[in-house]
């Protein structure tokens, strides 16, 4: 046993006093009154040897009750199997509060979450009252024990909180000497990188607070077979359901809604980490966004039932034809006039509209015999927009140059053009790969080689970005190269019927109309996580003539002001730190909607495989024993642990109570021990 305050042991020199009462009761002497007859009336009751215990036992109480007092004061304690050097002044705890700890504890009682919330809350009573508290989760400063429970009370589970990562990121450079991680330590955000960031300097305790085996299956993602929708027609989209639970669930329930109208449900059985995926079909009338959601029956974890996002039937495609001729244009202009999809428009080179040609989504530029200066500098910021570039060269030597600089303008190449005056010698284009994604649903099922067609090229290229086409020698026929944010596609002949029989073979309207597809980028996604960090989304028609530009973001009455800059027409804005919910949010601009955004829990958070106590115990290894694994699921305190290996065990509560026994013992022994009264004595006759 040791004493934390040892020079409070003084205070037992007041055990005199009660001996000095007793002394003083023993020689003071009683007057005794009586008559010569008294004495036969009175029988005393009561002997020596009785008054002589009742004073000793008096006499032990009192003394009891100054020693054990003092002992009090002095707080006596057991030493702890492991000995603290010097009282802590600062200790940090981080509650995890990812949507993850929402799932129930052991117990099935409470969530591992509001466990957690239990046990730092219980963290103040093993220190001294002068001990501060930084709580990681709110990044504040030291706090009194008081503050700290406050902060706790507040602390909720949201979307947009930092794993447990981002505590051992903080504790770098820290000058805490002893911190709490309470968590569920997921596997797919904790890792032995993240212990080897500690600073041997500091006490780190871990505290894993297991989640009860589970079944869980969450929505992995959603997609369509093609990223333009159109209106009016049947797409399918495919949605992959996964098991982040460690129970087989079987016949999940499974509804999908596009805005108020439920379009499908169905049920289905996902094993133990393992997918499911089923296609459905759905129909976009209008031109309208709509907010779609996926909803799972599937208990009892629920924070990750609900799926948003939005779909919205694509705009027409923006197509520039830019040809030589009337007659070089008219295939193309055959192939895409024609078509809702596209909103095609021709021009000469000397009679372009340039503002129309920078906001195109595709340029395509056909056997120019000269392109100027200025014609160069706007496919270039076409394609520095994002847009896609459509190159056909000429068979002409005079314009080889201007179309040389213009490669070297979009970082293409290097090129090399055929000798000039060469006679043109058609070779075969070899048959696209089954594996090529450009293909895809291109070819059918075929018993035999197709015809392809064939083609005189002009001009080479050592590399590309991907030979969408080749000839059967291997060198390119239709190449793609990547040019900033857009493309550029080039084809190795020119369209005329000299040098190509491209334009009238089947492969011509597939090939063409995959590239215009592919020009098409939506710059807004179906859905957003909690946690990402910025978005973009492009607003340039909807600012135009806005005094203030300060955009919101509001769900249901309430309303967030994010960081944001707008930069040519495009807003890039970081998700507020308040957005806890998942749900559809709606982006305004002075009253009026910009965007519908969905946004959802990230989904690595519904992957509920974590490493327990005896795994973080293997991870941290023998060569780092300023980190400790606490325990608690045998129903333990963290506290209660920590108090036990460390602070040691308190006597001073006990010591409390013995005087307070004491100083009872006294009352009582005054109280029922006084001397009895004599019984009369019978009367004698006269």
């Amino acid at each position: 046993m040791a004493f934390i305050h040892p020079w409070f042991l003084l205070g037992l020199i007041a055990v005199a006093v009660p001996i000095a009462i007793h002394l003083f009761e023993l020689r003071r002497p009683k007057r005794v009154l009586f008559t010569n007859v008294g004495f036969i009336r009175e029988v005393k009751l009561i002997s020596a040897r009785q008054r002589k215990l009742k004073h000793w036992l008096v006499l032990l109480a009192r003394i009891s009750f100054v020693v054990f007092l003092v002992l009090m004061f002095v707080q006596p304690y057991i030493p702890a199997p492991i000995q603290t050097i010097q009282l802590q002044s600062s200790v940090s705890v981080f509650v995890d509060a990812t949507p993850s700890m929402q799932a129930s504890t052991q117990n099935k009682q409470t969530s591992v979450f509001e466990q957690s919330i239990k046990e730092a809350q219980a963290l103040p009573n093993v220190y001294s009252v002068a001990t501060d508290f930084s709580l990681l989760n709110t990044a504040t400063q030291r706090r009194r024990a008081s503050e700290y429970r406050l902060e706790l009370d507040r602390l909720q589970v949201s979307g947009r909180a930092d794993g447990v990562s981002s505590a051992f990121n903080q504790l770098k450079g820290a000058t805490t000497e002893q911190a709490f991680i309470l968590s569920d330590f997921q596997k797919n955000s904790f890792s032995a990188t993240d212990i080897a960031t500690i600073d041997t300097a500091q006490k780190v305790f871990l505290v894993p607070v297991a989640a009860r085996s589970l079944k869980n299956v969450f929505v992995d993602s959603v997609w369509l077979d093609d990223a333009f929708i159109r209106r009016n027609t049947n797409i399918t989209l495919h949605i992959r359901l996964r098991n982040g639970g460690s129970m087989k669930v079987e016949s999940c329930q499974v509804k999908l809604f596009v805005g108020d109208r439920q379009a499908t449900a169905f049920r289905t059985d996902v094993p133990v980490n393992g997918v499911a995926t089923t296609n459905v079909q759905l129909r976009l009338e209008g031109e309208q966004l709509e907010k779609c959601r996926i909803e799972l029956d599937d208990f009892p974890v629920m924070f990750d039932n609900s799926f948003y996002f939005t779909l919205q039937p694509s705009p027409q495609i923006k197509i520039l034809d830019i040809a030589a001729t009337e007659r070089l244009g008219g295939a193309t202009r055959q192939l895409y006039a024609n078509e809702p999809l596209f909103a095609y428009n021709s021009a000469k080179a000397s009679g372009i509209d340039y503002r129309a040609l920078e906001s195109s989504d595709l340029v395509l530029v056909q056997e120019q015999p000269r392109m100027d200066a200025g014609l160069r500098e706007s496919l270039v910021r076409v394609v520095r927009r994002g847009g896609s570039l459509v190159l056909v060269p000429p068979a002409e030597a005079v314009a080889r140059a201007s179309y040389t600089q213009l490669f070297a303008d979009l970082g293409v190449g290097p090129v090399a053009w055929e000798p000039a005056g060469a006679a043109p010698v058609l070779r075969d284009v070899a048959v696209p790969a089954a594996q090529n994604p450009f293909f895809k649903d291109v070819f059918g099922s075929q018993n035999r080689q197709p015809l392809m067609p064939k083609v005189s090229p002009v001009i080479r290229w050592s590399r590309s970005d991907a030979n969408i086409m080749r000839m059967r020698d291997g060198e390119g026929f239709l190449g793609e190269f990547s040019s900033g944010p857009g493309k550029v596609y080039v084809f190795a002949a020119p369209f005329n019927s000299t040098y190509s029989d491209f334009t009238q073979h089947a492969l011509f309207v597939p090939v063409m109309y995959r590239l215009a597809m592919q020009s098409y980028r939506r710059e807004q996604h179906p859905s957003y996580r909690l946690n990402q960090g910025t978005i973009a989304i492009n607003i340039a028609e909807t600012v135009k003539g806005s005094a203030e530009q300060v955009f919101k973001l509001s769900k249901d009455s309430t309303t967030f002001i994010p960081s944001q800059r707008l930069q040519a027409g495009v807003l890039r804005f970081s998700v507020p730190a308040a957005m806890r919910e998942p749900g559809f949010y709606t982006l305004s601009l002075n009253g009026k909607v910009v965007a519908s955004l969905a946004f959802n829990f990230d989904k690595r958070e519904s992957e509920l495989a974590a490493y327990s106590a005896e795994d973080l115990r293997q991870l941290i290894g023998p060569n780092r024993p300023n980190v400790q694994v606490f325990d608690v699921k045998d129903g333990e305190s963290v506290a209660a642990k920590y108090k036990a290996e460390r602070v040691g065990t308190p006597l001073w509560q006990y010591c409390l109570w013995i005087a307070l026994a004491s100083l009872l013992a006294e009352v009582l022994l005054l109280r029922f021990m006084r001397q009895q009264k004599a019984a009369p004595a019978p009367a004698v006759a006269a």
